[in-house]
């Protein structure tokens, strides 16, 4: 009698401690919501600043001041970049890592306004990473109350990753190995849709070529002059030519960033900012290194100097199935978003000028299809990290339906109740993730063996961007 005692109350304990588990998660999750408003006011503020690449002091202090007050250990200025910073909680394994972005994009200011009209500042979150990075420590701080409340071993660590737009902080972050004793990553992005499927990303290197001549007055004496303009206009040209030569699936853009000051002189100093984009880091490089060619042909072609600061370069993206699947699980079990009347006229308003004729509000609510294929577009220095320990990441709908990033309309959607209300849907998505990998570390165990399987043997992390340090004035 007393065995059948002994073996009824262990099978109550195996069947009450996964109940208890999950009624503390649904708890912390429900607590989220009550959050909204404080995290919305956090987001709202960083916005405003719009703060860009390795020029977001106030953004980080914000973020380091939350995270700090809620019981986090903060270690700032990691990895050489005075506005990362790493922020932790708990001790041991498993550790799981929360990224967080807050840089914002030259040239997009823009007010919350369903039509184009300035800020009146330099820059815009029209990439949302003002949402990103509240979202973010929402996230973190939501799994260290778990933790605490639970006992639950492990750390919890966030992460914040400065200059994402074209800076590239976690390859450096990455470099310094700081995700060396990561178990899992996690991260989110803004988006116009509520996704979880398998995603891609390009492999980017970037450089400013700089070209130097002779001055002269351009109609008094031309002939003493070598334009440094000349040397740009000659590069692009090749450049453009060679277009015809690259594998279809390769991008290549560029800006001229100074051209001269006036058409009577003849410039001395000209700069032409380019990127190369292709699906493998590999063919990124040879595209690279042809554009590199080009500029040292129009050099030698125009009687002028070339030299190049190389600024960025990152991997494509490592997709992890096992850690997908169970995002998108969670994505879909906490749903997407119901737009109220003020925020439906909004969207109708931002959706003419996005060329439809009033905003479907089912893809604001809806979770799209799992899939495990994709198609890359973009490029994010979270293909770095991806590279070092197994990563996985998914998107709410911020934005209006149909916006794209990098644009106004994002900037305008990011700004108002739209952005919050998908900020928190990523928030609790986020929790509840990382709780599912502190509860079953056969999860983790999972995820690592698909990992190193995809990674390869005898893979050796070796970033892009080589040994330069940080290009920390690339947006001065």
């Amino acid at each position: 009698m007393g065995r059948i005692k002994i073996v009824t109350t262990l099978l109550l304990l195996v069947l009450i401690v996964p109940v208890t588990a999950q009624k503390n998660k649904q708890s912390i999750l429900k607590n989220l919501d009550g959050q909204t408003e404080k995290y919305g006011a956090i987001a709202l503020e960083i916005w405003n600043m719009a703060e860009m690449g390795y020029l977001e002091e106030k953004s980080s202090a914000l973020l380091q001041t939350t995270l700090g007050d809620a019981g986090f250990t903060v270690k700032t200025g990691v990895a050489e970049i005075p506005t990362a910073f790493v922020a932790e909680y708990g001790s041991g394994s498993p550790v799981i890592a929360i990224l967080g972005e807050f840089d914002a994009l030259p040239g997009l200011s823009q007010q919350a306004i369903p039509e184009k009209k300035s800020a009146g500042g330099e820059a815009g979150h029209a990439c949302g990473h003002h949402l990103f990075g509240t979202a973010s420590t929402a996230a973190a701080i939501a799994v260290k109350q778990w933790m605490a409340s639970t006992k639950q071993k492990g750390t919890i660590r966030f992460y914040g990753c400065p200059a994402e737009e074209g800076g590239g902080a976690k390859v450096y972050m990455a470099r310094a190995g700081l995700f060396d004793d990561v178990d899992v990553a996690l991260h989110w992005h803004p988006g116009s849709r509520n996704a979880a499927s398998a995603a891609a990303a390009l492999a980017n290197i970037s450089a400013k070529f700089r070209f130097r001549g002779i001055s002269a007055h351009a109609a008094g004496a031309p002939q003493m002059g070598r334009s440094s303009l000349d040397g740009v206009e000659a590069m692009n040209m090749m450049v453009n030519m060679m277009r015809e030569h690259i594998p279809q699936e390769a991008r290549i853009h560029y800006v001229i960033t100074d051209g001269g000051k006036a058409p009577n002189v003849v410039p001395d100093f000209a700069e032409v900012y380019y990127y190369a984009r292709h699906n493998r880091r590999d063919v990124v490089r040879d595209i690279f290194n042809r554009i590199v060619k080009a500029g040292e042909g129009a050099a030698l072609g125009t009687g002028t100097s070339m030299d190049y600061e190389l600024v960025n370069g990152v991997h494509e993206l490592l997709p992890n199935l096992t850690l997908q699947k169970l995002v998108h699980g969670n994505l879909t079990a906490i749903g997407g978003m119901e737009y109220d009347q003020e925020e439906k006229a909004f969207a109708d308003k931002i959706a003419i000028t996005l060329g439809q004729t009033e905003v479907d509000v089912a893809m604001a609510k809806e979770v799209m299809p799992y899939r495990e294929q994709a198609r890359a577009y973009g490029s994010t220095d979270v293909g770095d990290v991806s590279f070092v320990v197994p990563t996985v990441g998914f998107s709410t709908a911020t934005w209006v339906p149909g916006t794209p990033a990098h644009s106004w309309q994002a900037v305008a959607a990011g700004g108002t109740s739209i952005g919050t209300k998908g900020m928190m849907i990523a928030a609790k998505t986020l929790t509840a993730t990382a709780i599912d990998l502190y509860e079953n570390p056969e999860l983790i165990k999972n995820a690592k063996l698909e990992f190193e399987e995809r990674r390869g043997a005898d893979f050796v992390y070796k970033p892009l961007l080589g040994d330069r340090p940080p290009a920390l004035d690339y947006r001065k």
